[in-house]
């Protein structure tokens, strides 16, 4: 917490604006806007959630091809699911580690084409509905090619920025370029609404749409009359309260989790003298990451027999938790039957990455002893 988020809270208290929308709704929803320089947002109690309505505006349904992210969470995927559609899930490329824009072509060409198989059964010929690239730990994904492609086909790009708030790609924040974007506050993102997430979006009619939906769809009279299915996806006005709060500290937590980007980046380029070879993603020309966790990726046969794992349990035995990259969504035992385009880039990449600690409360004794620890693995000790 940055200490500010109490004020806003007990605002919420004095003006007995506890229910769900009020002032600090609206308000979150306008630093949102402030912040990113995206048009309109709207407050919800997931990032999740805020993908599903964003598949909803776009009419996807049952049977219809949503291109996704495989090196992803699950929530990337989920939703889709959600509204019977089926994801089509695309490889990383070995940059960014985000989605592929040469695989993305192919599989658009081959759902054109009618060459996708579900189970083994052929599908119809069909243009996707949706393109879903993810800004994995906060880096941008390669959105120029993404953009191009979806423009040459016409399909509309919902960009997954929920590990990315104050990513940019070219000056414009990760969750703007597309035709909408979606937001995590879940308690582990680099600001935190205890639970939550934002739709963005340049188009109001795409927000107001949302906000409609996500109060249980109730049309404008004086009785409940509901005309379609709606949800219960906004975010509560003490939630928000909480968010604006955390918005006055944003920047000085991206700058702090590139700070511990930057001593891990220092410790492995130590270790780079002493022959190891140490990956991580590279934020390219133009691009800007919030490194919102510092990740790598170890090769054994660059490292002397050194594996993720060896690191991992080496911190889990003094207490210190890292974790694998995602497991890929193509891999996954509930997505496993869909089509998935790729050359097993993602696939590397979990079996050789890790996250290291990256939280922005961490303290200089915290770091003296995770580089302790990483110090003795690659001594052997």
């Amino acid at each position: 917490m940055g200490g500010t988020e109490q004020k806003f809270v007990q605002d919420a208290f004095d003006t007995n604006w506890i229910a769900p929308l009020g002032p600090n709704v609206d308000g979150f929803e306008n630093d949102l806007c402030t912040f990113t320089g995206g048009k309109h947002a709207a407050a919800l109690s997931s990032g999740t959630a805020a993908l599903h309505l964003a598949l909803i505006h776009l009419g996807v349904k049952a049977g219809d091809l949503v291109l996704c992210q495989s090196l992803t969470f699950s929530a990337s995927a989920n939703p889709i699911v959600y509204q019977d559609a089926i994801p089509v899930f695309i490889d990383s490329e070995a940059q960014t580690w985000n989605m592929n824009p040469e695989f993305l072509e192919q599989a658009i060409l081959d759902s054109l084409a009618g060459k996708l198989k579900v189970d083994g059964k052929l599908l119809p010929a069909k243009k996707p509905k949706a393109i879903v690239p993810v800004h994995l730990y906060g880096m941008p994904a390669k959105m120029d090619e993404i953009m191009a492609l979806a423009e040459k086909y016409d399909i509309p790009v919902i960009e997954d920025a929920a590990e990315s708030l104050g990513s940019q790609f070219h000056g414009k924040h990760t969750g703007t370029i597309g035709k909408m974007g979606l937001l995590s506050f879940n308690g582990n993102k680099i600001i935190t609404t205890s639970g939550g997430g934002a739709l963005l979006s340049d188009d109001g009619e795409v927000i107001e749409h949302a906000r409609f939906l996500a109060t249980q769809a109730r049309d404008a009279a004086p009785h409940y009359q509901h005309s379609q299915i709606g949800y219960n996806y906004r975010m509560s006005n003490v939630l928000a309260g909480i968010g604006r709060g955390q918005m006055e500290v944003l920047e000085q937590r991206v700058a702090k989790h590139r700070e511990t980007f930057e001593m891990y980046r220092s410790f492995f380029d130590e270790k780079g003298k002493d022959g190891y070879e140490v990956a991580f993603q590279d934020e390219e020309p133009g691009m800007f990451s919030n490194r919102w966790l510092s990740t790598i990726v170890i090769d054994p046969q660059k490292n002397k027999g050194l594996t993720r794992e060896t690191i991992r349990l080496a911190l889990l035995k003094d207490n210190i938790e890292s974790r694998p990259l995602w497991k890929p969504m193509h891999l996954q035992p509930v997505f496993s039957k869909y089509p998935f385009f790729g050359d097993g880039t993602s696939e590397m990449l979990f079996d050789r990455g890790l996250c290291l600690p990256s939280g922005s409360n961490l303290t200089d004794s915290d770091f003296e002893r995770i580089l302790h620890i990483l110090g003795l693995v690659f001594t052997g000790n």
